[in-house]
C-alpha cells in the first residue's frame, strides 16, 4: 500500500485548495463518472479500446413538475490513436447536450469538439503505469425559451377569467433567445494503473473559460459563470472478484457549490467475456446560497457490465426540505456506454470508470 501514500496526500491538498472557493449551475449527472465528456475534457480517450460511445439521460422532479420535469440528454463519441511506438495516445471526439426545464421549456443546447493527449510518465513490467492527460473542448451553444408556453397579465381575459394567448403580450423581449456562443473548456487528469487492476486518479477542469454571453434579452449582458471541477477516486481490489470504487466530485460555479461523494462495490467473474455488477450509494451536498451547506440527496446506483457494454441506472432520493413537496422522489438517470476493442489485445493501461 506504500505506493498509494503520495497520491492520497496530493488528493487531500488538491481538494482543500478547491474547497476554498467552490460552486454548480450547468446541467449535471449523478452518475458523473459515466459521463466523462461532460466531467473533464482530459477524460477524452481514457479507456481501453479503439473508440467509446456514451449516452446519458436524466429526468428530475417528475413527481411535482409532471408533465414538464427537468430533462437532460447527452451523447459523446471518442476515438483513440496510439502515438509512435510507445504507450502514448491522442484522442478526438464529439459531444452534445440538450437540457430543458419548466413549463416554458428553458433549453440549453451545446455541441463540442474535443481532443486530448495521454502521456505515459512511467511504467513497465511489474510497475504501475502513470499517465498524465491534457484535454480541451471548443464548442457552440445556444439557450432559448418557448415563449408560446407562457402568458402574461395583459393576456388575461377578465370576461372569461382565463388567459387568452391570442391577445398581444406587449412584452419587449418576447421571442428573444440567446445568440449562438462559443464555449471553451480545458482539463488535466493524472492516473495510475497497478498490476492487480487497481487504479487511482485525480483530475481538475475549468468549463466556460471564455465566459460566453447567454442573455435571453436584448441587453446581452448576462454571462455564463466559469465552472471549476475537481474529482478523484479509484478502484481498490479486495480479492480477485470484488473491488471498491470510491469517488469524490467538487464543483464550483458562480454562487453555487456542490460536492458528490460515495462508493460503488464491483463484483466481476474475471472471465474473457467479463460480466460485472456494481452497486453503490452516493451523497450530494450543496449550498443554499445564504443558508450554507446542506445535504441534498442520496443516490442509489446499480450498474451492469457485459463484455463491451456498461449500463447504469440510478435514483436520487431527496433528503433536503424539498422532500416535503416531492415525497423524497428526486431524479431518475440512465447511462449506456459501449467500448469498441482495439485491433490487438493489450494489457490494461486505463481506469475502468
Amino acid at each position: 500500500m506504500k505506493q498509494f501514500t503520495q497520491p492520497i496526500l496530493f488528493l487531500a491538498l488538491f481538494l482543500l485548495a478547491c474547497s476554498v472557493e467552490s460552486n454548480a449551475q450547468d446541467p449535471r449527472f449523478s452518475q458523473y463518472y459515466a459521463s466523462p465528456w461532460n466531467l473533464n475534457p482530459a477524460l477524452n480517450g481514457v479507456f481501453n479500446g479503439k473508440w467509446r460511445a456514451t449516452v446519458n439521460y436524466r429526468d428530475q422532479w417528475g413527481s411535482i413538475l409532471s408533465p414538464v420535469p427537468f430533462r437532460t440528454y447527452a451523447a459523446a463519441f471518442e476515438h483513440r490513436l496510439q502515438v509512435g511506438y510507445g504507450d502514448d495516445y491522442a484522442s478526438f471526439g464529439l459531444g452534445a447536450m440538450h437540457d430543458e426545464a419548466g413549463t416554458a421549456r428553458f433549453s440549453q443546447n451545446k455541441v463540442q469538439l474535443g481532443g486530448a493527449f495521454l502521456k505515459q510518465l512511467s511504467g513497465g513490467r511489474r510497475q504501475a503505469d502513470h499517465y498524465l492527460s491534457a484535454g480541451a473542448q471548443l464548442g457552440f451553444g445556444q439557450n432559448s425559451i418557448d415563449w408560446g408556453k407562457l402568458w402574461f397579465s395583459r393576456q388575461f381575459d377578465s370576461g372569461t377569467e382565463t388567459p387568452n394567448t391570442s391577445l398581444p403580450s406587449n412584452e419587449p423581449n418576447a421571442n428573444a433567445q440567446s445568440k449562438g456562443y462559443l464555449d471553451f473548456n480545458a482539463g488535466l487528469l493524472w492516473y495510475a494503473v497497478f498490476e492487480n487492476e487497481g487504479f487511482f486518479y485525480l483530475g481538475g477542469a475549468m468549463h466556460h473559460l471564455n465566459k460566453p454571453k447567454i442573455s435571453l434579452i436584448e441587453d446581452d449582458n448576462e454571462t455564463l459563470y466559469t465552472r471549476v471541477t475537481g474529482h478523484a477516486g479509484g478502484q481498490f481490489p479486495i480479492n480477485d472478484q470484488v473491488s471498491l470504487l470510491p469517488g469524490v466530485l467538487v464543483m464550483s460555479q458562480g454562487p453555487a457549490f456542490e460536492t458528490d461523494l460515495g462508493l460503488n462495490l464491483r463484483y466481476s467473474n474475471n472471465d474473457y467475456n467479463e460480466l460485472a455488477l456494481r452497486a453503490g450509494a452516493w451523497a450530494r451536498i450543496g449550498n443554499q446560497l445564504e443558508k450554507g451547506l446542506q445535504a441534498d440527496a442520496i443516490t442509489i446506483v446499480g450498474m451492469l457490465e457485459l463484455n463491451r457494454w456498461m449500463l447504469g441506472l440510478s435514483y436520487d432520493i431527496t433528503i433536503s426540505p424539498l422532500a416535503t413537496a416531492n415525497n423524497s422522489r428526486g431524479a431518475f438517470e440512465v447511462s449506456l456506454t459501449y467500448f469498441h476493442p482495439g485491433e490487438k489485445r493489450s494489457r490494461v493501461v486505463c481506469p475502468n470508470f
